[in-house]
Order: structure tokens, then C-alpha cells, then sequence
């Protein structure tokens, strides 16, 4: 078994075990990667994807456990925190923000994915931006336009329309304290620690390199959830 395999087996029972040991909620589990880190290369170099996720990601779960350990919010999924996350403890926001949005961010990328979305998502995305290209240029806009650290977004609001947002630090749209609210169905990380160490200070190259590894596939399923 190689070491990437070893270390996603080893993390995601960490996770597991915390959940089942009362050392979190259930509702708390730190998933496994759904690949190896070497899978997203070329784009996302494996050492990138190691510390990201078994540093950062795992940092997060952690003090969210820690957070919401011996609380009303045990035991409750996190995402039920977010529409009132402004009257919540700032580590149960930083934290919970973090958990959530990088558990979102590993499912929006697959190996061998990327290209052009189909079917009602694109008939979507045409409708609210004009284009594929014109929504391209507004997210990756988004993205590197975002001062510091956050995310892009492409959420689906309470008409059922898309659009494009971005948030500082681990907010996202589902949080009662987001510029525009909404359901995110893709979203990417730019915080430095998510390109640093390829890209550099060259987060629009990061940008452009993430369309090569967008899952279509997962996005058009969480926008088909948003529909009537």
C-alpha cells in the first residue's frame, strides 16, 4: 500500500473513531480524501494536497470538536450552525467554516475531471452569466480578487438563480453573516496554504489550473438538490 493510501486510511479512522469514542458528535466526522494526493497532479501537487488536508482540515475538525464538546451544539451537524453563526463563539464559526468548506472543496475536484459542464447546469449557468466563459471570468474574478484569505463561490439563491460570491477567511454562503446568501454547489480555496508551495504568489495560476480538476459530475448533482 503506498504512503498516500496509508495516510488517508490512518486519517479518515482518526475521524471515525473520534465520532464513535464521544470525543465529537456524530454528526462531526473528518472524512477521508476521496482520492490520493498525488491524484490531482499536475495541477495540485501532492505535497500541497498532504498538508492541506492532513494539517489544515484536520486542524479544523479538531478545534471544532473542541469547540462544541460539552454544548447544545454537539451533536448537531454543522452546516445546521451556519444561519445563525454570527451569535456562536468565533471558534465555532472559524472552525466550523473550515470543516465544512474543505470537506465541500475535496468533493468539488476528481482526477481526470475538469472540462465543460452538461445539461440543466450549463442551461443554467448560460442563463445567469451569458456563458460558460463569461462565468469563468467572473469566478475566477472572485477568486483573485478576494484580499487575503477566503473563497469563490457559485452558489444557487432563494430564486433558484446562480451567482458568483466570494468570503474572507472560512465564511461561505450559507452563514447568516455572508454578503449574499445561498447554497454553494462549487467553491475554491485561496488561501495561500492551498497553492503556496506550486504556484507561489501566483494565485491566478492556481485559479485557471483548478478548472482542470472541477467535478462537473458532483456540481450538477448539488444543483439538481437545489431545484424544485
Amino acid at each position: 500500500m503506498s504512503m498516500n493510501m496509508t495516510g488517508l486510511i490512518g486519517l479518515a479512522a482518526i475521524g471515525l473513531a473520534a465520532a464513535a469514542s464521544g470525543q465529537g458528535a456524530p454528526a462531526l466526522v473528518f472524512e477521508p480524501l476521496p482520492y490520493a494526493y498525488d491524484a490531482l497532479e499536475p495541477y495540485i501537487d501532492a505535497q500541497t494536497m498532504e498538508i492541506h488536508y492532513s494539517k489544515h482540515h484536520q486542524a479544523y475538525f479538531n478545534n471544532l470538536v473542541k469547540a462544541v464538546a460539552g454544548t447544545e451544539m454537539e451533536g448537531k451537524a454543522v452546516e445546521a450552525l451556519f444561519p445563525e453563526i454570527s451569535k456562536l463563539p468565533v471558534a465555532v464559526r472559524n472552525n466550523g467554516g473550515g470543516h465544512w468548506n474543505h470537506t465541500f472543496f475535496w468533493n468539488s475536484m476528481a482526477p481526470n475531471a475538469g472540462g465543460t459542464p452538461e445539461g440543466a447546469l450549463l442551461a443554467a449557468i448560460e442563463k445567469s452569466f451569458g456563458s460558460f466563459d463569461e462565468f469563468k471570468k467572473q469566478f475566477e474574478a472572485a477568486a483573485v480578487g478576494r484580499f487575503g484569505s477566503g473563497w469563490a463561490w457559485l452558489a444557487v439563491d432563494a430564486n433558484g438563480g446562480l451567482f458568483v460570491s466570494s468570503t474572507p477567511n472560512q465564511d461561505n454562503p450559507l452563514m447568516d453573516v455572508a454578503e449574499k446568501r445561498g447554497t454553494p454547489i462549487l467553491g475554491v480555496d485561496v488561501w495561500e496554504h492551498a497553492y503556496y508551495l506550486k504556484y507561489q504568489n501566483l494565485r491566478a495560476s492556481y485559479v485557471d489550473a483548478f478548472w482542470n480538476v472541477v467535478n462537473w459530475p458532483e456540481v450538477a448533482k448539488r444543483y439538481a438538490a437545489t431545484q424544485p
